[in-house]
Parts: structure tokens; sequence; C-alpha cells
């Protein structure tokens, strides 16, 4: 799967309701996709929105190496106490900021299987709550520390994004020119 970085749109929107009857053999097909996008990119939590869908519903597994799916979540505590930690994410590559948030939560949710569930937590797993949750309503982990540095790391990425476009349109380019002059000797071959 693609990781959408900060800068596409679908990373600024706040994600819809995923209905009951879209909890499917489809949905837990892509759960699974994103758990490998997720394994393989290194992270720890992945959102639907940061792979192009925008859906409420995001997957985790954190430091207890438990896979945890959370569907239409609602953060329904966080506790007064707060907590410091290096925040990274895989839409924002390469970089980290100490952002503070609340230490524990409690989240109510649905599972891959459409079943409610209320976990409370905290450390990693509550941070990750946090983060992923934030993904949902367009927040970036950025939006929540210094200014000055979410607009160094808005302008870097803005930057990476254009170079990436330019070089897919190289490609396309050279792709389109390749065919062209194949399909030219074909069509000299058949005369």
């Amino acid at each position: 799967m693609k990781i959408y970085k900060l800068g596409e749109d679908v990373l600024r929107k706040k994600a819809v309701p995923v209905e009951q009857a879209e909890i499917n053999d489809d949905l837990r097909k892509f759960i699974n996709e994103m758990f490998d996008t997720m394994d393989e990119a290194e992270g720890v939590g992945l959102a639907a929105p940061q792979v192009g869908v925008s859906k409420r519903f995001f997957v985790i597994t954190a430091d207890d190496d438990v896979r945890r799916v959370f569907i239409n979540p609602q953060i329904i505590y966080t506790s007064n106490e707060l907590c410091d930690y290096d925040e990274g994410c895989l839409s924002l590559p390469g970089f980290d900021e100490k952002i503070t948030r609340p230490a524990k939560v409690t989240v109510s949710a649905l599972d891959e299987n459409g079943k409610a569930f209320t976990l409370e937590a905290d450390g990693l797993l509550a941070r990750c709550i946090q983060h992923e949750n934030d993904h949902l309503d367009g927040i970036m982990y950025i939006d929540r520390g210094d200014p000055e540095f979410a607009a160094k790391v808005t302008a870097q990425m803005k930057k990476r994004l254009e170079r990436s476009a330019k070089k897919e349109a190289e490609k396309a380019k050279k792709a389109a020119s390749i065919a062209a002059k194949i399909a030219a000797k074909n069509a000299n071959k058949n005369s």
C-alpha cells in the first residue's frame, strides 16, 4: 500500500465513520494489508487516511506486540497526568518531535468483526491511540508541537512531494516515448 505523506489532501480531511455493513471480509482483508504495510515500514500504528482512505479506523501494534484494530474509535477519557515522548510518523518520514499528551486514555471502538470494546491504555499504547485518532480528524503530530518546527517540516515535505511528482512525470514521459517507439517499429514491420 502507498503511505500518503504530509501535503497530500487526504491527511487533512476529517474521516467519515465506517458503516456497520462495511465491516466485512473486504475490510478485514484491507486491515491485514494495513498491518503488513505498517510492519514493512517499521511503524507501530497506521490510520486509514494514511493509506488514502478517509474512513474512521486505524491499526496498532504497540510495545506488547498485540495487533489491535479500532473502528469508529472515541476517546472517552484522558488523564490529567501528561507525558512527553519523541513522536514520529510514517506520513512524515525522517522527522520526530517531543510531543506532550495525556499519559492515560480510555477508548471505545469496534473491532474488525464489528464487536464493541472499551480499552484503558497507558504508555506507548495510549500515545499511539491518541496519535492515530488525531489522523482521523486531519491532525498531524506536528500540529501539537512547536509551530516553527511544523512550518519547517511542512516546507521540506512540500519540496519532497514536488520532487517526487517531477520524477513520476519524467517516468511517465519516458514510458510514453518508449511505447511510441515500439508502436512505430511495429507499424513499420506490418507495412
